[in-house]
Protein backbone atom coordinates (compact mmCIF):
# COMPACT_ATOMS: atom_id res chain seq x y z
CA UNK A 1 0.00 0.00 0.00
CA UNK A 2 2.50 2.27 1.06
CA UNK A 3 4.30 1.16 -2.40
CA UNK A 4 1.28 2.41 -4.36
CA UNK A 5 1.21 5.40 -2.91
CA UNK A 6 4.93 6.42 -3.46
CA UNK A 7 4.26 5.25 -7.18
CA UNK A 8 1.27 7.86 -7.57
CA UNK A 9 2.95 10.92 -6.41
CA UNK A 10 5.79 10.08 -8.64
CA UNK A 11 3.81 9.67 -11.52
CA UNK A 12 2.15 13.17 -10.62
CA UNK A 13 5.28 14.89 -10.67
CA UNK A 14 6.69 13.39 -13.19
CA UNK A 15 3.57 14.39 -15.35
CA UNK A 16 3.28 17.97 -13.72
CA UNK A 17 6.72 18.63 -14.38
CA UNK A 18 6.06 17.33 -17.94
CA UNK A 19 3.23 20.34 -18.57
CA UNK A 20 5.13 22.23 -17.46
CA UNK A 21 8.20 21.75 -19.72
CA UNK A 22 6.43 21.02 -22.92
CA UNK A 23 4.27 24.74 -21.92
CA UNK A 24 7.40 26.29 -21.69
CA UNK A 25 9.33 25.40 -24.64
CA UNK A 26 6.08 26.26 -27.18
CA UNK A 27 5.34 29.61 -25.47
CA UNK A 28 8.27 30.45 -23.83
CA UNK A 29 8.22 32.63 -20.86
CA UNK A 30 4.79 34.14 -21.62
CA UNK A 31 3.02 30.21 -21.03
CA UNK A 32 5.01 29.57 -18.47
CA UNK A 33 2.66 30.19 -15.37
CA UNK A 34 -0.12 28.82 -17.66
CA UNK A 35 1.43 26.07 -18.06
CA UNK A 36 1.90 25.66 -13.93
CA UNK A 37 -1.95 26.35 -13.75
CA UNK A 38 -2.70 23.14 -15.87
CA UNK A 39 -0.33 20.92 -14.14
CA UNK A 40 -2.02 22.53 -10.59
CA UNK A 41 -5.37 21.43 -12.49
CA UNK A 42 -3.92 18.24 -13.57
CA UNK A 43 -3.33 16.70 -10.18
CA UNK A 44 -6.44 17.85 -8.88
CA UNK A 45 -8.35 16.25 -11.52
CA UNK A 46 -6.21 12.64 -11.57
CA UNK A 47 -6.42 12.49 -7.49
CA UNK A 48 -10.05 13.83 -7.20
CA UNK A 49 -12.15 12.25 -10.18
CA UNK A 50 -9.86 10.25 -11.89
CA UNK A 51 -12.34 7.55 -11.23
CA UNK A 52 -14.87 9.09 -13.72
CA UNK A 53 -12.61 8.36 -16.28
CA UNK A 54 -13.92 4.95 -16.65
CA UNK A 55 -17.04 5.18 -16.05
CA UNK A 56 -17.95 8.04 -18.49
CA UNK A 57 -15.78 5.99 -21.08
CA UNK A 58 -18.37 3.15 -20.18
CA UNK A 59 -21.10 4.95 -20.01
CA UNK A 60 -22.00 3.34 -16.63
CA UNK A 61 -24.35 4.06 -14.10
CA UNK A 62 -25.34 3.76 -10.34
CA UNK A 63 -27.64 0.39 -9.81
CA UNK A 64 -29.51 -0.14 -7.07
CA UNK A 65 -30.16 -3.33 -4.80
CA UNK A 66 -34.01 -3.67 -6.34
CA UNK A 67 -32.77 -4.27 -10.19
CA UNK A 68 -29.74 -6.56 -8.74
CA UNK A 69 -30.26 -7.74 -5.44
CA UNK A 70 -27.96 -10.85 -6.26
CA UNK A 71 -25.13 -8.06 -7.01
CA UNK A 72 -25.57 -6.39 -4.06
CA UNK A 73 -25.94 -9.84 -1.87
CA UNK A 74 -22.49 -10.71 -3.13
CA UNK A 75 -20.82 -7.68 -2.78
CA UNK A 76 -22.20 -7.21 0.83
CA UNK A 77 -21.18 -10.59 2.28
CA UNK A 78 -17.73 -10.65 0.86
CA UNK A 79 -17.28 -6.89 2.44
CA UNK A 80 -18.26 -7.43 5.59
CA UNK A 81 -16.21 -10.78 5.55
CA UNK A 82 -13.19 -8.63 4.71
CA UNK A 83 -14.63 -6.14 7.41
CA UNK A 84 -14.16 -3.64 4.84
CA UNK A 85 -16.96 -0.68 3.26
CA UNK A 86 -19.18 -1.87 0.98
CA UNK A 87 -18.33 0.19 -2.34
CA UNK A 88 -21.11 2.11 -4.53
CA UNK A 89 -22.24 -0.10 -7.55
CA UNK A 90 -21.97 0.87 -10.89
CA UNK A 91 -23.51 -0.98 -13.86
CA UNK A 92 -22.52 -0.47 -17.90
CA UNK A 93 -24.78 -0.88 -21.00
CA UNK A 94 -21.93 -3.00 -22.51
CA UNK A 95 -22.81 -5.98 -23.90
CA UNK A 96 -19.08 -7.17 -23.81
CA UNK A 97 -19.00 -9.16 -20.15
CA UNK A 98 -16.08 -7.12 -18.36
CA UNK A 99 -15.93 -5.41 -14.65
CA UNK A 100 -13.41 -2.73 -13.31
CA UNK A 101 -13.10 -1.59 -9.96
CA UNK A 102 -12.07 2.47 -9.82
CA UNK A 103 -11.35 5.13 -6.37
CA UNK A 104 -9.11 6.80 -3.97
CA UNK A 105 -9.36 4.41 -1.37
CA UNK A 106 -11.80 1.70 0.11
CA UNK A 107 -14.23 4.29 1.23
CA UNK A 108 -14.79 6.03 -2.05
CA UNK A 109 -14.31 2.57 -4.04
CA UNK A 110 -16.63 1.60 -6.72
CA UNK A 111 -17.32 -1.67 -8.68
CA UNK A 112 -18.58 -1.48 -12.17
CA UNK A 113 -20.00 -4.18 -13.65
CA UNK A 114 -21.22 -5.07 -17.47
CA UNK A 115 -24.79 -5.94 -18.74
CA UNK A 116 -22.63 -8.67 -20.43
CA UNK A 117 -21.02 -10.02 -17.87
CA UNK A 118 -24.36 -9.99 -15.80
CA UNK A 119 -25.66 -12.11 -18.46
CA UNK A 120 -22.59 -14.74 -18.83
CA UNK A 121 -21.71 -15.77 -15.15
CA UNK A 122 -23.41 -17.57 -12.99
CA UNK A 123 -23.64 -16.55 -9.67
CA UNK A 124 -20.56 -18.39 -8.04
CA UNK A 125 -18.42 -16.72 -10.98
CA UNK A 126 -19.54 -13.81 -10.57
CA UNK A 127 -18.41 -13.91 -7.32
CA UNK A 128 -15.11 -14.73 -7.77
CA UNK A 129 -15.33 -11.91 -10.28
CA UNK A 130 -16.18 -9.53 -7.08
CA UNK A 131 -13.49 -10.76 -5.26
CA UNK A 132 -11.20 -10.24 -7.86
CA UNK A 133 -12.20 -6.52 -8.14
CA UNK A 134 -12.19 -6.32 -3.95
CA UNK A 135 -8.88 -7.62 -3.66
CA UNK A 136 -7.80 -4.69 -6.19
CA UNK A 137 -9.72 -2.17 -3.33
CA UNK A 138 -7.76 -3.88 -0.41
CA UNK A 139 -4.26 -3.95 -2.26
CA UNK A 140 -4.92 0.00 -2.52
CA UNK A 141 -4.53 -0.63 -6.22
CA UNK A 142 -7.39 1.33 -7.42
CA UNK A 143 -5.59 4.93 -6.72
CA UNK A 144 -2.83 4.74 -8.98
CA UNK A 145 -4.94 2.71 -11.79
CA UNK A 146 -7.48 5.72 -12.00
CA UNK A 147 -4.77 8.12 -11.49
CA UNK A 148 -2.99 6.60 -14.22
CA UNK A 149 -6.07 6.43 -16.55
CA UNK A 150 -6.76 9.86 -16.01
CA UNK A 151 -3.34 10.87 -16.93
CA UNK A 152 -3.56 8.90 -20.29
CA UNK A 153 -6.93 10.90 -20.96
CA UNK A 154 -5.45 14.00 -20.58
CA UNK A 155 -1.91 13.61 -22.09
CA UNK A 156 -3.77 12.05 -25.34
CA UNK A 157 -6.43 15.46 -25.41
CA UNK A 158 -3.10 17.72 -24.71
CA UNK A 159 -1.75 16.21 -28.01
CA UNK A 160 -5.00 16.87 -30.33
CA UNK A 161 -4.94 20.27 -28.30
CA UNK A 162 -1.34 20.69 -29.32
CA UNK A 163 -1.37 19.45 -32.84
CA UNK A 164 -4.53 21.67 -33.48
CA UNK A 165 -3.01 24.57 -32.50
CA UNK A 166 0.49 24.53 -33.67
CA UNK A 167 -0.88 24.28 -37.74
CA UNK A 168 -1.88 26.89 -39.80
CA UNK A 169 -5.58 27.54 -40.97
CA UNK A 170 -4.90 26.29 -44.54
CA UNK A 171 -2.61 23.01 -43.99
CA UNK A 172 -4.02 21.63 -41.10
CA UNK A 173 -1.83 21.05 -37.82
CA UNK A 174 1.79 21.40 -38.66
CA UNK A 175 4.73 19.95 -37.76
CA UNK A 176 5.50 20.24 -34.23
CA UNK A 177 1.82 19.14 -34.25
CA UNK A 178 2.37 16.35 -36.06
CA UNK A 179 5.29 15.47 -33.76
CA UNK A 180 3.44 15.87 -30.20
CA UNK A 181 0.46 13.55 -31.41
CA UNK A 182 3.19 11.05 -32.27
CA UNK A 183 5.10 11.31 -29.01
CA UNK A 184 2.43 11.82 -26.75
CA UNK A 185 0.76 8.89 -28.00
CA UNK A 186 3.06 6.59 -26.49
CA UNK A 187 3.75 8.72 -23.38
CA UNK A 188 0.06 8.19 -22.53
CA UNK A 189 0.93 4.40 -23.04
CA UNK A 190 3.93 4.22 -21.29
CA UNK A 191 2.00 5.77 -18.38
CA UNK A 192 -0.19 3.14 -17.68
CA UNK A 193 2.13 -0.04 -18.62
CA UNK A 194 4.61 1.37 -16.26
CA UNK A 195 1.87 2.58 -12.88
CA UNK A 196 -0.02 -0.56 -13.76
CA UNK A 197 1.82 -4.01 -13.40
CA UNK A 198 0.74 -7.17 -14.73
CA UNK A 199 1.81 -9.07 -11.57
CA UNK A 200 -1.06 -7.23 -10.06
CA UNK A 201 -3.70 -8.88 -11.39
CA UNK A 202 -2.19 -12.03 -10.65
CA UNK A 203 -2.06 -11.03 -6.91
CA UNK A 204 -5.50 -10.01 -7.43
CA UNK A 205 -6.75 -13.16 -8.32
CA UNK A 206 -5.18 -15.26 -5.91
CA UNK A 207 -6.54 -12.93 -3.05
CA UNK A 208 -9.59 -12.57 -4.75
CA UNK A 209 -10.13 -16.46 -4.60
CA UNK A 210 -8.92 -16.69 -1.26
CA UNK A 211 -11.31 -14.25 -0.80
CA UNK A 212 -14.24 -16.20 -2.27
CA UNK A 213 -12.55 -19.14 -1.20
CA UNK A 214 -13.16 -21.05 -4.76
CA UNK A 215 -10.30 -20.34 -7.03
CA UNK A 216 -12.23 -22.17 -10.15
CA UNK A 217 -15.10 -20.27 -10.02
CA UNK A 218 -12.76 -17.22 -11.09
CA UNK A 219 -10.86 -19.35 -13.06
CA UNK A 220 -14.26 -20.57 -15.19
CA UNK A 221 -15.50 -16.85 -15.29
CA UNK A 222 -12.09 -15.37 -16.50
CA UNK A 223 -12.45 -18.42 -19.73
CA UNK A 224 -15.96 -17.13 -20.34
CA UNK A 225 -15.27 -13.16 -20.37
CA UNK A 226 -12.03 -13.90 -22.65
CA UNK A 227 -14.61 -16.46 -24.98
CA UNK A 228 -17.18 -13.63 -24.88
CA UNK A 229 -14.88 -10.74 -24.92
CA UNK A 230 -13.36 -12.03 -28.55
CA UNK A 231 -17.26 -11.90 -30.16
CA UNK A 232 -17.95 -8.61 -28.97
CA UNK A 233 -14.98 -6.74 -28.51
CA UNK A 234 -14.77 -2.99 -27.40
CA UNK A 235 -13.89 -0.14 -29.99
CA UNK A 236 -10.47 0.41 -29.51
CA UNK A 237 -11.32 4.52 -29.08
CA UNK A 238 -8.60 6.84 -26.73
CA UNK A 239 -11.14 7.01 -23.76
CA UNK A 240 -11.66 3.53 -23.54
CA UNK A 241 -7.97 2.65 -24.40
CA UNK A 242 -6.76 4.48 -21.44
CA UNK A 243 -9.27 2.98 -19.00
CA UNK A 244 -8.69 -0.74 -20.49
CA UNK A 245 -6.27 -1.60 -17.53
CA UNK A 246 -8.91 -1.20 -14.94
CA UNK A 247 -10.70 -4.33 -16.46
CA UNK A 248 -10.42 -7.54 -15.09
CA UNK A 249 -9.80 -8.37 -18.73
CA UNK A 250 -8.63 -6.52 -22.02
CA UNK A 251 -11.83 -5.29 -23.74
CA UNK A 252 -9.94 -5.38 -27.20
CA UNK A 253 -8.77 -7.65 -30.04
CA UNK A 254 -5.13 -6.51 -29.18
CA UNK A 255 -4.43 -4.43 -32.36
CA UNK A 256 -3.75 -0.78 -32.50
CA UNK A 257 -4.53 0.94 -29.66
CA UNK A 258 -5.11 -2.29 -27.80
CA UNK A 259 -1.91 -3.77 -27.95
CA UNK A 260 -0.28 -0.45 -27.02
CA UNK A 261 -2.03 -0.34 -24.11
CA UNK A 262 -2.00 -3.79 -23.17
CA UNK A 263 -1.38 -4.42 -19.57
CA UNK A 264 -2.90 -7.97 -18.92
CA UNK A 265 -1.26 -11.35 -18.70
CA UNK A 266 -2.95 -14.11 -20.73
CA UNK A 267 -6.08 -15.62 -19.41
CA UNK A 268 -4.40 -18.96 -19.78
CA UNK A 269 -1.28 -18.25 -17.63
CA UNK A 270 -3.99 -16.81 -14.97
CA UNK A 271 -6.24 -19.58 -15.11
CA UNK A 272 -3.59 -22.08 -14.48
CA UNK A 273 -1.99 -20.11 -11.90
CA UNK A 274 -5.87 -20.55 -10.34
CA UNK A 275 -6.25 -24.09 -11.07
CA UNK A 276 -2.72 -24.50 -9.14
CA UNK A 277 -4.63 -22.89 -5.90
CA UNK A 278 -6.92 -25.50 -6.13
CA UNK A 279 -4.79 -28.27 -6.45
CA UNK A 280 -4.73 -28.86 -10.22
CA UNK A 281 -1.07 -30.01 -11.40
CA UNK A 282 -0.82 -29.93 -15.46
Amino acid sequence: MHHNGLRTAVLLGAMSTLIVVVGTWLGGGFLAPFALLAALVTIVVAYFFGDRVALTALRARPVSEVEQPMLYRIVRELSTGARQPMPRLYISPTMQPNAFATGRNPRKATICVTYGLMKTLDEAELRGVIGHELSHIYNRDILISSVAAALATMITFAGWVAAFFSGDDDEGPGFIGALLMMVLGPVAAGVIQTAISRTREYQADESGALLTGNPLALASALRKIEMRGRDLPLPETGRLASAAHLMIANPFRGRGLGRLFATHPSTAERVARLERMAGYRR
